[in-house]
């Protein structure tokens, strides 16, 4: 078992569809969060997170920090979108990471395709 895992509901991402997320911290020792970072190769385009254990965000962003004060049971859901029209496919990287003082202990990728 991997000490931190990430799930997307779906892998084939749409132009202003919801993506979902799921994270899974199986990590023994003691941490701060996690933090999502993600990434639209060959892009300069951003994917914006949405929401988070049911919290809406207020702002625009594009990489997030949950903290583990925000995660019952060591597990976080994310809603994410990506709010332009691709002219042709796109590989997603999403990374997810353990962060215990400032520094990255663990982390997890999927990658998932986005077009039109």
């Amino acid at each position: 078992m991997k000490d931190i895992e990430l799930k997307l509901d779906n892998t084939s991402i749409l132009p202003h569809s919801e993506v979902k997320g799921h994270i899974t911290v199986n990590y023994p020792g003691r941490y701060d969060g996690v933090v999502i970072n993600t990434q639209i190769l060959d892009s300069n385009e951003l994917v914006v997170y949405r929401s988070y254990n049911g919290k809406k965000i207020s702002q625009n962003v594009s990489r997030l920090f949950i903290s583990k004060d925000n995660m019952p049971d060591n597990i976080a859901e994310f809603t994410a979108s990506i709010e332009f029209e691709p002219k042709e496919k796109h590989d997603v990287k999403f990374r997810v990471s353990i962060i215990e003082q400032h520094k990255e202990i663990e982390n997890d990728v999927v990658f998932a395709k986005f077009s039109a």
